[in-house]
């Protein structure tokens, strides 16, 4: 009898090494393909329920009602708790976010469905031979896409593969210094962009070819409608906190922050000069191989949050109808305000360069600052040079 209960434990053991071994086995595989690290108290609690379960049910435990009655209220109570982190980042999840995914084949040069400006008649400019490789920025994708339709040969331009690419504006300056492209359609570098292309043997070249307003926007309910420039600083210092400081109601401020090296964070940093800027909210996220870092939050349109990106991409590229642009210092971002100077936050953006020798850049880029190129930033919805 002894002999049978030892062989019985033993096995028992197997199950439990076996069950366990199982059991991380599926943890792992959730936490890779959904990415979902909020998930995994859900997960990993459900499932040690779950086994638990089944090992007390080879041990006979639930051989009363008051036991069955105890062990399933403590897995309810463990479930309800550990569903609490889930549902909150669910809802969190349902909020709007001005950083809504562009697609950005709507934008392909030579696609008939495309929503490029084009020219009232044909460029002057046709390009041959050694096309110049392209990358930018979403934001500015249409408008170096119409100078592709205008000037380019027509064929096939993947945004992702040929030589007219769109990435995130680190991405198109790490391409540019690493000899990947020509030129990038970007605002201007952060310091560690600059830093970057010295220690690579770069010297970056800007050339100004439009004008744009960096803005900051707010839920449409927030009764807020403009802000200060002393304001926007004191509120990104971590100074103002609160919505009633600034004539609003009585809510802590969320003020979401862009990645670093981003091209409105960068603009930021220019904005706030030498004022330090307050860390930005985070949230821990799940790589592709499993592991978990820690990003800078997505923006969500909590009704007493503020962000901040580029006019044309807000109001014509994600057209979020539930945020409003703030005033600053009591004037409107329009296209006209940035004409005319009285919008205080409007800036160049540009062609950068870091040495090519294809001959065709300086065509291109002679072209885009003649009465054809400016027409079609203007048609585009930017601001020209002139």
């Amino acid at each position: 009898m002894e002999k049978k209960s030892l062989v019985e434990l033993i096995l028992y053991a197997i199950f439990v090494l076996v069950g366990m071994c199982f059991l991380t086995l599926v943890i792992l595989f959730m936490v890779l393909i959904s990415g979902k690290v909020y998930f995994i108290a859900l997960i990993i609690t459900g499932a040690i329920i779950l086994y638990v379960f089944y090992v007390l049910l080879l041990f006979h435990f639930f051989k009363t009602k008051k036991r069955k009655v105890v062990f399933g209220s403590i897995a309810g109570v463990a479930i309800i708790v550990s569903s609490v982190s889930p549902i909150q980042h669910i809802y969190t999840n349902s909020i709007p976010s001005v950083d809504a995914e562009v697609n950005v084949y709507d934008y392909k040069p030579f696609s008939e469905s495309s929503k490029i400006a084009t020219l009232d008649d044909d460029s002057t400019l046709k390009l041959t031979g050694d096309l110049p490789k392209l990358d930018g920025a979403t934001a500015l994708y249409p408008l170096y896409s119409a100078f592709v339709q205008a000037t380019y040969p027509k064929k096939e331009y993947d945004p992702y593969e040929k030589e007219v690419m769109v990435n995130t504006t680190p991405d198109a300056y790490n391409n540019l210094i690493f000899g990947r492209v020509d030129m990038i359609f970007a605002a201007a570098p952060s310091k560690s962009q600059v830093e970057k292309a010295k220690e690579h043997g770069k010297e970056l070249k800007m050339i100004p070819i439009g004008r744009e307003a960096f803005v900051f926007f707010v839920h449409q309910k927030n009764p807020v409608s403009g802000l200060t420039m002393e304001q926007i600083k004191n509120i990104y210092a971590g100074k103002v906190t609160n919505w009633e400081e600034v004539g609003g109601e009585t809510e802590d401020i969320r003020a979401f922050q862009r990645p670093a090296d981003s091209g409105s964070q960068s603009a930021l940093e220019h904005l706030m000069g030498d004022i330090p800027i307050m860390e930005a909210p985070t949230e821990d996220i799940a790589t592709g191989m499993g592991g978990i870092i820690n990003e800078v939050s997505q923006y969500k349109n909590y009704k007493n949050a503020i962000g901040y990106t580029f006019r044309f991409y807000s109001t014509e590229m994600v057209q979020d109808k539930k945020i409003k642009l703030l005033e600053i210092d009591g004037v409107a971002p329009t296209k006209e305000t940035i004409r005319s100077g009285e919008y205080p936050i409007a800036s160049e953006f540009y062609i950068v360069t870091a040495g090519t020798d294809n001959p065709n850049v300086e065509k291109f880029i002679a072209w885009i600052l003649s009465p054809e190129g400016q027409e079609l930033i203007e048609k585009t919805g930017y601001v020209s040079l002139d």
